[in-house]
């Protein structure tokens, strides 16, 4: 049944994309603020408290959902599944901001794909030469690719493989949205954020993100150069600040064979607020601390879109040879 709901899940996504700032996500917003409001004090012990209500509680309401919808019917129970996917899982959730973007670079339209950019990542794009606005637009849509699709996929089968349904879904885009928005809050809307409640969801997300990050990045080798991304994996990975975003994009990087990472340009202040703290030295990778291949080109974002969507066949047809060994079974 997970094989359908996935499937499912991703044509309603494709045929009916929800719209942005859709209720959906404005109800997320109104939930993490609300939580925040009031079970935040502000002393360490606080944090815990407040990020366990902000990302259980949703899991643990639509497990019970789940469990009542499928003591009367499994239909029922599908069709909760298909749902919750359908609102969590999907690029179309952040596509429209790279496809947008593609086609401002296509006509030439630097300054247009710059704003878009900024809109998007809430960063300084505005002087960015054309190949670092195009390694920052593979960069952060490799990350959505993951964190949209490839870290929800894994989450639903490890819950609803053990009888909580869609649960693993929710916590997973909880834990992810709540670590970007704190940290969001704190950065960019001059809202003080209690820093342990900072410091703990983004622990919490790093260690829910751990596997899912490390199999991404495997499916990213097997349907791309695979000998590259590996070395790549092993070599580069620690250019990046975060661990879990190295192996992704250093991954990727080596499976299509370009260059990612490097010094930041002026003025760009990504998501990561400090993107390289270590790693091999320059002349070991690529140029300026950034992974070996060729300089990011156009061409490479249709490459970054063919890796990407390979790499959801290989995980559909994985979990489809698992459902059918259990029908089988």
């Amino acid at each position: 049944m997970n094989f359908f709901a996935v499937l499912l899940a991703l044509l309603c996504e494709q045929l009916k994309p929800l719209r942005h700032g859709n209720r959906v996500h404005q109800s997320v917003i109104g939930w993490v603020r609300w939580t925040g409001r009031n079970f935040d004090a502000g002393d360490e012990h606080h944090a815990a408290i407040v990020w366990a209500i902000t990302v259980l509680v949703p899991g643990l309401v639509v497990t019970l959902l789940y469990w009542g919808l499928r003591h009367f019917s499994l239909l029922l129970a599908l069709g909760l599944d298909v749902l919750i996917l359908y609102l969590t899982l999907g690029f179309r959730q952040f596509s429209h901001y790279f496809t947008d973007i593609r086609d401002a670079l296509e006509s030439g339209d630097d300054n247009t794909a710059r704003q878009l950019l900024a809109e998007w990542r809430h960063l300084d794009a505005s002087e960015l030469p054309r190949t670092e606005l195009i390694r920052h637009v593979i960069e952060h849509s490799l990350l959505a690719a993951h964190r949209h699709v490839f870290g929800v996929f894994f989450w639903f089968i490890v819950c609803s493989t053990i009888g909580l349904g869609p649960a693993g879904a929710v916590l997973y885009r909880m834990a992810e949205f709540a670590s970007r928005y704190w940290a969001f809050k704190s950065r960019t809307l001059d809202a003080p954020t209690n820093p342990r409640l900072l410091a703990l969801s983004r622990q919490a997300f790093t260690l829910i993100d751990h596997l899912p990050a490390r199999l991404t990045a495997t499916g990213f080798a097997i349907v791309g150069n695979f000998e590259e991304a590996v070395n790549g994996w092993r070599r580069d990975a620690s250019l990046w600040l975060h661990p879990n975003e190295g192996i992704i994009l250093a991954s990727a990087a080596g499976a299509v064979g370009l260059q990612l990472g490097g010094a930041a340009a002026p003025g760009i202040t990504p998501d990561r607020s400090k993107t390289f703290d270590a790693g091999s030295e320059p002349e070991a990778t690529g140029a300026a601390g950034s992974t070996s291949g060729a300089p990011p080109q156009l061409g490479h974002l249709q490459s970054v879109v063919g890796l990407v969507w390979r790499s959801v066949v290989l995980w559909m047809l994985l979990l489809a040879l698992l459902t059918l060994a259990n029908l089988v079974g």
